[in-house]
C-alpha cells in the first residue's frame, strides 16, 4: 500500500469543477491583483478569525516580515521567538537587521516555553513571535501576560494553524498581528505561495494595507518605506472556494488524529512511542501529525521502504544554523529543542486518508518495533 505524506491530487479532484470555475472567471475578469476577490476573501477569513482587519500578502514569510516593520523593528532590536520552528520566522527578522533571542520550547507541545520568558527580555527586546508550530496554540494567555506587564507587542506566526482555538479565540486573534501561510501544504493552501496578516488594531491594518504596496495610497505618491507583497487575486479565488470545506477538513484530521491515537493504543506503541499532546483549552488542527521516539531516523527509514510518506522538520534547531553563528549560541543552549529535533517524525494526517491506510501505517510502526 501507497500512503503519501500528503496527496493534494485527490483534493484536487474532488472539487475540481469549482475551482476550474473561478480560475475561468477570473482570467476572463483579467484582474489579477488585489482586487474583489481578495477582498472577498479578507473579509471571509475575518470573519471567521473573528478579528476586525484582514490583510492579504504574497506569502506567510511577507505576513512575518510586514508584521515586523510595521513594528518599526530596526537594527539591533530583539524579538523574542523559539529555536524550534522554519526559517523564516528568524529570517524575517534578520533582514531587517535585528537579532533573534531564542527561548526554549516545552518538551511536550514543542511551543514557546512562557516561564522562560521575562528573563529573556532586555531593554532591547520590540516584539515577542511566538509560533503556533504544528497545528496549536502556544500558550498566549501567559505570552500576553508577560508581554504586557513589559509593553512588548506579540506576532502570531500562526502560518501551520489556521483555524486552531485557545480557550475558544482563534489563532490570529491572539496577539497585535497574526500571521498565515497559505503555502500548498497547508490546511487552507493555495495554488503557490500567498499570505494574510490580521489585526484589531485599525492603525496597524491601515499600515499594512500601504507596505504591501510600496507605502502607497495612490499611484507614485509614497507615505512610508513599504514592498511589493500582495495576494494574487487567482489565489484569493481558489482559497475562496477551498475555504467552504476547512471546517470538513478540519474535522477528518482530528478524526485520523484519535484513529492513530487508538491504533497506536491498540498495537502497544505508545511503550515505543510518544504521541501528540494537546494542551488543556487548545483545540489542534493537525497540520502536522508528530510522534517522536529516539529511534526517529530508523523508523523514517522504514516507513519511506514500506511507502509511507513520513517528514522530519527542523532536524537542525535555527540556534545551530550556520547562518546564525555570530549570536553566539552553542548546542546545549537550547535542550528541549535540540531533543525534539532528534526524535520528532510527522506522520500523514490529511483529510482524504483511508481508514485502511490509517491502520497500515500503524502496523508497519508496529512491524518496526517488534523487529
Amino acid at each position: 500500500m501507497n500512503v503519501p505524506l500528503l496527496d493534494l491530487k485527490t483534493q484536487f479532484q474532488r472539487i475540481q469543477p469549482e475551482l476550474m470555475q473561478v480560475i475561468e472567471e477570473v482570467c476572463v475578469q483579467q484582474s489579477f491583483i488585489l482586487g474583489p476577490h481578495v477582498e472577498q476573501f479578507e473579509r471571509t477569513i475575518a470573519t471567521f478569525l473573528g478579528v476586525e482587519h484582514a490583510i492579504g500578502v504574497a506569502s506567510g514569510s511577507d505576513a512575518l516580515l510586514l508584521s515586523l516593520m510595521e513594528l518599526d523593528i530596526q537594527p539591533g532590536d530583539e524579538v523574542l521567538t523559539v529555536p524550534f520552528t522554519f526559517f523564516a520566522t528568524t529570517g524575517v527578522m534578520s533582514r531587517l537587521h535585528a537579532r533573534p533571542v531564542f527561548v526554549d520550547i516545552c518538551a511536550d507541545t514543542f511551543n514557546l516555553d512562557a516561564t522562560q520568558l521575562a528573563q529573556k527580555i532586555t531593554s532591547h527586546t520590540k516584539a515577542i513571535l511566538p509560533v503556533h508550530l504544528f497545528g496549536q496554540c502556544a500558550d498566549m494567555d501567559a505570552i500576553n501576560t508577560v508581554a504586557a506587564r513589559h509593553g512588548i507587542p506579540v506576532i502570531e506566526d500562526a502560518c501551520q494553524a489556521i483555524g486552531a482555538m485557545q480557550n475558544g479565540t482563534k489563532a490570529g486573534a491572539l496577539g497585535h498581528t497574526g500571521c498565515l501561510s497559505f503555502f500548498p501544504s497547508k490546511n487552507l493552501g493555495a495554488f503557490g505561495d500567498g499570505g494574510l496578516i490580521t489585526t484589531n488594531n485599525s492603525q496597524a491594518a491601515e499600515r499594512l494595507r500601504l507596505m504591501r504596496v510600496h507605502g502607497s495610497r495612490s499611484e507614485y505618491h509614497h507615505h512610508l518605506i513599504g514592498m511589493n507583497s500582495r495576494l494574487d487575486a487567482l489565489q484569493a479565488a481558489v482559497l475562496q472556494i477551498k475555504f467552504q470545506y476547512l471546517d470538513d477538513w478540519t474535522t477528518k484530521r482530528q478524526n485520523n488524529a484519535e484513529s492513530y491515537r487508538q491504533l497506536f493504543h491498540e498495537h502497544g506503541l505508545t511503550d515505543h512511542v510518544t504521541l501528540p499532546v494537546v494542551a488543556d483549552g487548545n483545540t489542534h488542527v493537525y497540520n502536522q501529525f508528530t510522534i517522536r521516539t529516539p529511534k526517529r531516523d530508523d523508523l523514517s527509514a522504514y516507513l519511506t521502504e514500506k511507502s509511507i510518506g513520513n517528514r522530519i522538520y527542523y532536524p537542525v534547531p535555527l540556534h545551530l544554523q550556520e547562518c546564525y553563528e555570530t549570536l553566539g549560541y552553542h548546542k546545549g543552549d537550547f535542550p528541549f529543542a535540540e531533543q525534539a529535533a532528534q526524535e520528532v517524525l510527522s506522520l500523514p494526517i490529511y483529510p482524504e486518508l483511508s481508514s485502511g491506510q490509517l491502520t497500515y501505517v500503524a502496523e508497519t510502526i508496529k512491524e518496526f518495533f517488534d523487529q
